[in-house]
């Protein structure tokens, strides 16, 4: 076998791979300690950078809260009213009841704020949810005492037994502030912001250097805001952050021993605005322990592979495996649906003389038949969806006719005879519209005078419960546009709205730009999924999911159908794009070429 030159060849190429493997593997891991380090070192900090931005969001939440209360004028007047002995015990409560209820308002302002209370020197507390207690059980807490003696404004994670209402008793951070004066040793009034300790602690917890670290939240003093369980930071280590501390750099790393004579990574990063630290300890060894197991067992598993692929590549030649996994890659393409990309990947015949040339060959064709099979099996289906569609048009939908036909009634027995005959009439025209189904392209003008009717039935159904309103602009006198492509958009909205509000807001604006029309409806309700948005928006939803949208009843006269139908007639001249609201509400906007009614009926797609 060693006798001929390929074997020998091939042998040669293994032993000289491997060896070469082998020590580059072992530089590439010698170096990989030191870019490992580096990069848990900048990432911690980067963690760190964000953790800190989102400490200052929640710390500028709870100053704005305080500020709130600090220089409204109803804190001002509740103070007035409990120090003047003029007032009857009553008025004063009901000066009480005032400021808690400003309290709530104040504190339902601000997601992070779980709770704003006020304590009074006479043993007085005000908080949230109309609390009014006479307790002068605080005026012994030592948070109370040391905010008088020294000032001290925050407070580290605490159970407040004297606020259970909204913080169920859970552990929370607190800012203290005077109210009436500045100084904090002649208030008479003192402010207790609380913020869940949750707030700080859960997205804490994603930063990590290594397995058993652990990220601490150090106030002014060095101390742990939060009540975290983990391994104390030991002497040295409390030594360096006091080091630290007085240094001028913001951010960095150190490497200092232990207790026990071993090495730890210290990763700290100050935080400018009330002079907190985050401060990250891990042992060193904990960083690479994985690294050395790593190492060994690449090297096993790299070789086995090496040896393996280069015995298999002795017995497959290259025209051999090329074209295969070319025809590999078409299929996955074609998998999904993409017969032209398919079709790219395959290689040309008159590149391939053996047994694959026929399997490519036979696989093109089979990509034709199948492409032709599905665009003729899409074809049948729209028609028959087509047909499906044009019979429900001759009849309005049998909720809507039902839920119009109550209205008649309730109008007639409340003898409102203008508002039932103008239903009545709007109903008739509606029905008149629908039944004109030989073509599928109407004027714009016909499809809003049908929507205007739709709306009128609506307005008089829901009162002023439903806010809608179309705007216009643009020439759009002589557009003709797909038939019913705007009230099952506005039904939709209408309905979804109702939903999730007692009020439904529906705005619709159709405005021409140069060679295309916005149609864009936006509403109030819930939004949607960010997943039905995609598929709905997808180009490819016509063809490859055709069959889900035939067969859910949901989408048979709704989005899903305009959707289709326009893609059919406009191609890829039409657009969808569909968003969500900061807030709540969808905006669906709807992009068609403009087509006057001396055009053909059927542009030009391509």
């Amino acid at each position: 076998m060693f006798f001929s030159l390929k074997s020998r060849l091939i042998a040669l190429i293994i032993v000289l791979f491997v060896l070469s493997f082998g020590t580059l593997s072992f530089l590439l891991f010698a170096e990989s300690r030191a870019v490992i380090r580096s990069y848990i070192e900048s990432s911690a900090l980067e963690k760190m950078e964000e953790y800190g931005s989102y400490i200052d969001m929640v710390q500028m939440q709870i100053y704005d809260a305080a500020s709130l209360v600090f220089n409204s004028d109803m804190a001002k007047s509740w103070d007035n009213a409990l120090s003047d002995p003029q007032l009857s015990e009553g008025e004063k409560m009901l000066a009480n009841l005032a400021m808690s209820r400003f309290l709530t308002q104040a504190t339902n302002s601000y997601t992070s704020i779980s709770d704003v209370s006020i304590y009074r020197l006479n043993g007085l507390r005000i908080g949230a949810e109309n609390q009014v207690t006479n307790d002068p059980a605080f005026l012994q807490e030592s948070w109370y005492t040391n905010f008088f003696a020294s000032g001290d404004r925050w407070l580290s994670a605490h159970t407040d037994e004297h606020e259970r209402v909204r913080d169920h008793g859970n552990p929370v951070v607190s800012l203290l502030m005077p109210i009436g004066t500045f100084h904090h040793a002649t208030a008479r009034n003192v402010m207790k912001v609380n913020v869940s300790e949750s707030y700080f602690l859960e997205p804490l917890s994603r930063i990590h250097l290594a397995k058993n670290s652990t990220i601490f939240l150090l106030n002014e003093q060095g101390q742990p805001i939060l009540s975290q369980k983990a391994h104390e930071l030991g002497t040295r280590a409390v030594s360096q952050i006091d080091l630290i501390r007085k240094s001028t750099p913001k951010s960095g790393v150190e490497y200092l021993s232990n207790d026990e004579g071993k090495r730890d990574i210290m990763v700290y990063k100050k935080l400018g605005r009330t002079g907190w630290m985050l401060v990250g300890l891990a042992p060193e060894k904990e960083m690479y322990s994985s690294l050395h197991k790593l190492q060994t067992t690449t090297l096993v598993v790299t070789i086995a592979v090496i040896f393996l692929s280069l015995c298999a590549a002795a017995w497959l030649s290259y025209g051999v495996t090329k074209p295969l996994t070319r025809l590999v890659l078409a299929m996955r393409q074609v998998q999904r649906g993409a017969f032209d990309q398919a079709e790219s990947l395959l290689p040309p015949d008159q590149n391939v003389k053996s047994e694959i040339s026929y399997v490519v060959s036979t696989f093109r064709y089979m990509i034709l038949r199948l492409r032709q099979h599905i665009q003729n099996e899409f074809e049948l289906k729209l028609l028959r969806q087509q047909a499906e569609y044009k019979a429900l048009l001759m009849q309005i939908n049998p909720h809507f006719m039902f839920n119009t036909l109550e209205l008649v009634s309730s109008l007639a027995m409340q003898r409102r005879t203008d508002d039932t005959v103008q239903v009545i009439e709007d109903l008739g025209k509606m029905m008149r519209y629908s039944m004109h189904t030989n073509d599928d392209l109407v004027s714009l003008a016909e499809e809003l005078a049908y929507v205007r009717h739709y709306i009128s039935i609506l307005q008089t159904r829901f009162g002023p419960k439903l806010e809608i309103s179309i705007k216009e602009s643009g020439g759009l006198d002589r557009l003709v546009i797909v038939k019913f492509i705007l009230q099952p958009l506005i039904e939709n909205a209408v309905k979804y709205s109702f939903q999730h509000q007692t009020t439904a807001q529906v705005h619709i604006r159709i405005i021409r730009l140069d060679q295309r029309l916005q149609i864009q409806i936006k509403d109030n309700g819930p939004g949607m999924p960010q997943e039905i948005i995609s598929r709905l928006q997808d180009p490819q939803a016509v063809t490859s999911q055709l069959e889900p949208i035939l067969r859910n009843s949901g989408w048979h006269i709704g989005l899903g159908n305009v959707i289709a139908r326009c893609r059919l007639h406009y191609g890829s001249l039409f657009a969808i794009h569909i968003t969500n609201g900061d807030a709540q509400g969808t905006c669906i906007e709807l992009i068609l070429p403009v087509q006057e009614d001396n055009h053909v009926q059927r542009i030009d797609r391509r």
